[in-house]
């Protein structure tokens, strides 16, 4: 009689616990695919989803390369979606995106001046495909990497999914000298980071400066500004621009202006003053020059205060643009049929310093045969 008590009390324990831990454990890891749409010129795109454990949630698509939305859980638990674009069903207006809204940009993503270089004794004309007082070359040309179509793979390692992306930038293309091959990885891990890997490789001299442009307001009301994101950039130094927003060359220290956010800084306390930077830029829209180090590193941290939400930077880049949504003017179509306000979210773009081959004095934006270009940026979130 005894041994058939014990086995009934063991196996209500077991259940027991059973249940109990149902209710605890969270989300497994998962890759999902679905299709997202047809390009205008007949292309099928794929749509890929990331989870994690603790309820991030990332969609990314073949078209770009793009990150279409990322949703990050607040204080009390509740996701939301803190990238601004286009919704998630919407394919045409992510392929008609002239924002670069979550795009990978390249082959050289921010801008050229004039839209010319020299390498090597030799000429180069690209398109000049944005103006801002003065035209010069932006992100690529009219048809950067932001618009074609990668090919997409699931991918795991220990501790995180991903989706792996692929694509043959051929010699010629929007002017740039040598055949280009891409490629560029989204990591979802279980330490609620989302990191944006790419790695390329040519068989002539050619610049690249490949670029993640994703748009954030971590608050996830995509009709606010983010005047009230606390923001901090790791740098001692910015790149004063023309009126054309080109570097001048020049580094500029960031003590006793309104682009010191050595501290975290209300980023609407300093956006409308009267600093000459600010004025031709119509806001922030400039390189901050990262302090020198080895490796991947901390390069900036931006926080909401109304969720919790904290998104922390890393990477291996020299720079790190902070572009505050200036040029959306407040029309634009947004997520959830809502409109995009100006100054509606801010993007940090780490990368080589804009239009580094016509500075001889910026970093090497210059990749040759037998090299590998490599970018790590990691978005780090915590609430």
């Amino acid at each position: 009689m005894l041994l058939p008590l014990l086995l009934f009390f063991l196996l209500v324990f077991t259940s027991c616990k059973d249940s109990d831990t149902s209710k605890t454990e969270p989300n497994k890891f998962s890759v999902e695919k679905q299709p997202f749409g047809t390009t205008i010129d007949g292309q099928n795109v794929e749509l890929f989803t990331l989870r994690n454990e603790f309820g991030m949630v990332a969609n990314i698509s073949e078209y770009g390369a793009v990150l279409v939305s990322l949703y990050v859980p607040d204080r009390d638990g509740n996701a939301g979606d803190v990238t601004v674009g286009f919704d998630d069903t919407d394919f045409d207006s992510w392929e008609g995106n002239a924002s670069y809204f979550g795009a990978t940009v390249g082959r050289y993503g921010n801008r050229i001046g004039d839209g010319r270089f020299i390498l090597d004794g030799k000429e180069y004309g690209l398109a000049k495909n944005h103006d801002s007082g003065i035209p010069c070359h932006l992100h690529g040309g009219v048809k950067g990497f932001d618009k074609v179509v990668w090919e997409g793979e699931s991918v795991k390692k220990e501790g995180a999914t991903g989706i792996k992306l692929t694509y043959l930038s051929k010699d010629g293309e929007e002017g740039y000298p040598g055949n280009l091959s891409v490629a560029v990885t989204y990591w979802l891990t279980d330490s609620n980071e989302l990191i944006w890997e790419a790695e390329a490789t040519t068989d002539q001299a050619t610049p690249v400066n490949l670029v993640h442009h994703s748009y954030w307001n971590l608050s996830a009301d995509h009709e606010t500004t983010i005047y009230d994101h606390e923001l901090q950039i790791l740098a001692d130094h910015f790149l004063p621009t023309d009126k054309g927003l080109i570097p001048t060359g020049e580094k500029a220290p960031v003590a006793g202006t309104p682009m010191d956010f050595r501290e975290l800084t209300a980023i609407g306390v300093g956006v409308e003053a009267d600093f000459e930077p600010l004025k031709i830029a119509g806001g922030y829209d400039h390189c901050w020059v990262l302090r020198e180090g080895e490796g991947i590193r901390p390069a900036a941290k931006v926080t909401d205060p109304k969720t919790g939400r904290t998104m922390e930077i890393l990477t291996d880049q020299a720079g790190v643009q902070f572009y505050g949504g200036n040029f959306i003017d407040g029309t634009s179509k947004g997520k959830n049929g809502t409109v995009n306000p100006h100054r509606g979210a801010l993007c940090l773009e780490t990368e080589c310093f804009p239009d580094s081959p016509n500075k001889p004095d910026f970093p090497n934006g210059i990749l040759r045969p037998g090299e590998t270009y490599k970018h790590t940026l990691i978005h780090r979130f915590s609430w």
